[in-house]
């Protein structure tokens, strides 16, 4: 073990004490407290993530993986992930400092922002960051000013793929040449490339011709005098059971492209980039229902008016989606609530979603 976990970190249970045990515990805890007034809160499941972890070596065997730490950046979550011996992909300083400080060496870092501030890339040399990536002139001006002793990763767009993001970040192929050219005039060393093809992807085919247009890319960056050594997979892949694509289904279209365009013995270490994969499934999340009321499903006209039209109960929480639920406007999800509790004798009902 590297000695990134301490007893403080994390509490055992006894064996076959589930996190729904767990919360009914804590939920019942909270709605005995004399003020009344207890903010939702989750509760982790650290050995989800580790057998995440262990899914992911047995369907990407070739493949090293790299948490985004801004997906959920819990001490307890970055630590196992550290001792398990993943890398960590960071989007700015503090996210930089914070791996750092529970004793992340610099070369299992990478510098993921698309934009970046100068401060900030100052701060990555300073502090032994070195592989950044770039998807323009103005970007890489920037790293080759404030950082030249930078490795950089050229990001290309996922040009096939449905998501927005694919369309937001990364160089189109048709510019590709011209930024490999650009960064050996300015003395840049590129190191590899990157993609993203949007999370939750449907469509396999992206991921095969992404990792085709990676290997176009090496050929040029090659041609221009860069060592290309490093191809980074992104993100994307679902973290629960239930997507539209299996994960597993995911792995088997990876794993073809990669025998044929980057096979085994070819001296590209192969990345990739997850975050949803690892916590999703093991964070719960408790939250008490402060009121509730009764609303008509549909409002009535004057012929319905007899009482007869349907109703539903619509509940309210202490939260909301400008907080914890900010994944229902950004990801489209929907949270599924369990009831954990009924507590007569109080007038709140904790829940879990």
């Amino acid at each position: 073990m590297a000695g990134y976990l301490s007893e403080t970190d994390f509490v055992m249970v006894e064996e076959g004490f589930s996190t729904r045990d767990l919360l009914e515990e804590l939920t019942l805890g909270a709605s005995q407290a004399t003020t009344g007034d207890v903010a939702a809160f989750f509760v982790a499941d650290l050995g989800a993530v580790v057998r995440r972890h262990f899914c992911f070596l047995k369907c990407l065997p070739r493949v090293r993986p790299f948490y985004t730490v801004k997906c959920n950046s819990s001490p307890g979550v970055l630590k196992v992930l550290a001792e398990l011996g993943l890398g960590f992909s960071c989007a700015n300083k503090a996210e930089m400092e914070l791996v750092q400080r529970i004793g992340i060496p610099a070369g299992k870092i990478i510098y993921a922002n698309p934009c970046k501030q100068i401060a900030q890339i100052k701060y990555a040399a300073k502090h032994g960051v070195r592989l950044l990536s770039f998807d323009n002139e103005l970007e890489l001006a920037k790293v080759v000013k404030s950082h030249p002793s930078a490795k950089m990763v050229l990001h290309i767009a996922a040009e096939d793929s449905p998501s927005r993001l694919s369309f937001k970040f990364g160089a189109l192929l048709k510019s590709c040449r011209h930024l490999l050219e650009n960064a050996k005039r300015s003395h840049m060393e590129v190191v590899g490339v990157s993609f993203h093809v949007g999370t939750g992807c449907p469509d396999l085919q992206a991921y095969t011709q992404s990792i085709a247009d990676a290997r176009l890319v090496f050929e040029m960056g090659t041609e221009l005098g860069h060592r290309m050594h490093i191809l980074d997979l992104g993100g994307g892949f679902p973290g629960l059971e239930g997507a539209k694509v299996r994960f597993e289904e995911i792995c088997s279209v990876i794993n073809s492209a990669l025998d044929l365009y980057f096979p085994e013995g070819c001296g590209v270490d192969i990345l990739a980039e997850l975050g949803r994969y690892y916590v999703t499934s093991a964070f719960t999340l408790a939250v008490s229902i402060i009121a509730k009321k009764e609303v008509l499903l549909d409002q009535p006209g004057r012929e319905e008016e007899s009482g007869s039209t349907p109703k539903t109960i619509v509940y309210h929480l202490g939260e909301g989606v400008y907080g914890i639920f900010n994944s229902v406007l950004f990801d489209n999800t929907c949270p599924t609530p369990i009831l954990q509790k009924f507590l007569k004798t109080h007038s709140d009902v904790s829940s879990s979603l």
